[in-house]
């Protein structure tokens, strides 16, 4: 197939096929500006697909992750989210106020993979790092929030 994307690709070398369902999802977790929920995921792409299941939310995000085209985000409640990966293993600042989350490369956890290798028994072959937090914008809002309080 010329002119194939690394998605169409991935999904052939899986024997997947690239369905209309999985093609809006795929676009609007490549096009959002944070980490979005399966509901919300659902909600914009039954803009643009008015049959698409919430199952098919689902399962299209587990084969997005396991692919390898999208993250997995883990939430203070227990929920998860998605974006979209950009590289092989990712690393993310995501503020837990608006949910806007930042991919950053820097990853020196070397040693204590190797610690939990020796310590457990486990080969561990993958990693993801998660930090939750304020970004700048809304520690300013939260700045002048508490000045007008005060």
């Amino acid at each position: 197939m010329p002119n194939a994307t690394p998605f169409q690709t991935g999904l052939r070398q899986h024997r997947r096929k690239l369905t209309r369902g999985r093609q809006v999802i795929l676009d609007i977790i490549t096009q959002a500006t944070r980490h979005l929920t399966p509901a919300e995921i659902y909600r914009q792409a039954r803009d643009k697909y008015p049959q698409l299941g919430l199952t098919t939310v689902y399962r299209t995000l587990d084969l997005l992750v396991e692919l390898g085209y999208a993250q997995r985000v883990h939430l203070e409640e227990s929920c998860h989210s998605y974006l979209i990966a950009t590289r092989a293993h990712g690393h993310h600042l995501v503020c837990s106020t608006c949910g806007r989350a930042e991919e950053f490369a820097e990853c020196d956890v070397n040693a204590l993979v190797r610690l939990l290798e020796s310590r457990t028994g486990y080969a561990i072959d993958a990693h993801m790092i998660e930090l939750m937090g304020k970004c700048p914008n809304c520690q300013t809002k939260l700045r002048a929030h508490n000045a007008r309080k005060k």
